[in-house]
Order: C-alpha cells, then sequence, then structure tokens
C-alpha cells in the first residue's frame, strides 16, 4: 500500500469532503501536500497534521 494519497483518499481519510481540501490548499492551511502527476498527501503528515488540530476547549483559536 503506497503511503500517499489521492484528494479523494485523504479527503475520507480525515473525514472531509475534496472540495474542503482544496480550499485548504488554496488558503495554504491544510494538511502538507505534494504535486507529482496530480496532487497527493502523504498518510504519515495527515496523521501529524489531525494531531497538531487537537484542542481541549471550543473557545481556543483555531
Amino acid at each position: 500500500m503506497s503511503s500517499f494519497l489521492t484528494v479523494k483518499e485523504a479527503a475520507d481519510h480525515i473525514g472531509c469532503s475534496a472540495a474542503t481540501l482544496n480550499r485548504y490548499r488554496w488558503k495554504g492551511n491544510g494538511p502538507p501536500f505534494y504535486k507529482m502527476g496530480g496532487v497527493r498527501y502523504d498518510r504519515a503528515e495527515l496523521e501529524a497534521w489531525i494531531r497538531s488540530r487537537r484542542q481541549l476547549s471550543t473557545s481556543e483559536a483555531v
């Protein structure tokens, strides 16, 4: 199994839509990605990005 995921696979993995990931890339506030024959996401970097977004309160700044 490749550690690189397509946009659709990455979106499914983190529980959002492909459009949301596209918007994150455009704004520059999403998980790191690679451009190699299309946009690809490294599975380990997605996991690290998810963990970096951990919060303890809804009043914390995102």
